[in-house]
């Protein structure tokens, strides 16, 4: 399982750990400015009896290119409307390039090794800021890739492929599945710009979808906001 620590991968979490899925988690520290979502997946890994919570340093400010690893790009704070139109199909600064990719080849190779059928991710195509790698077509691609580019897949011994549980759920309907599975949402880090304690701007795309997601089930949300 990828798992950043925020409010879409714990969901995700709980819903494979009620499965009685065995988690094997991923974090990756690439350079991010929310740094702090870190610290919560470690605590949330540990909440719920995560064995195996691995912690994977890259560095993608190396590239840049985007808003959440280049300092000198300013992140939206506007509202999301201002900067996705899904028509134009114009990209927000904080997509990272070929980040999932990037994940996703790690857990590739990662389940390989440990002999893992699948691998979880809590990518969204209907509540999201646009991001090319967070669409149906693109994990199609990469279970198809998956097969040819492993020795299990040649050889016929096993096949990996990626489960996207959320992809089409609406935030709101995510923070209700989590809600019912008792999840406190306090522990989590969505932010972009999260400060060293995980305390969100409110203003970022991600804290406007998550923010609005709260309002529809008429819960509050008791993250730690500037």
């Amino acid at each position: 399982m990828l798992f950043s620590g925020g409010l879409d991968s714990t969901t995700m979490l709980r819903m494979v750990q009620e499965l009685g899925y065995e988690v094997h988690a991923m974090t990756f520290s690439y350079g991010q400015r929310h740094s702090s979502e870190i610290t919560a997946a470690k605590n949330i890994a540990k909440k719920y009896g995560i064995k195996d919570h691995r912690i994977i340093n890259i560095d993608l400010k190396v590239f840049g290119g985007s808003a959440l690893t280049d300092d000198t790009i300013k992140l939206n704070k506007n509202g999301l409307s201002d900067v996705y139109d899904p028509h134009k199909e114009n990209i927000p600064l904080s997509y990272v390039p070929a980040r999932n990719t990037i994940f996703l080849s790690y857990a590739l190779g990662f389940a390989e090794v440990i002999k893992a059928q699948k691998i979880f991710i809590g990518a969204n195509a209907i509540d999201y800021s646009g991001y090319p790698d967070c669409r149906p077509q693109y994990f199609e691609a990469f279970n198809k890739m998956a097969i040819i580019a492993t020795a299990v897949g040649v050889k016929n011994e096993l096949v990996i492929q990626v489960e996207t549980p959320l992809l089409f759920l609406k935030k709101s309907e995510i923070i209700a599945t989590g809600l019912s599975l008792g999840i406190d949402y306090s522990d989590t880090v969505s932010c972009y710009d999260a400060d060293a304690d995980g305390v969100a701007c409110g203003v970022c795309d991600a804290c406007f979808l998550r923010l609005e997601g709260f309002a529809a089930n008429n819960t509050k949300d008791n993250a730690k906001y500037k």
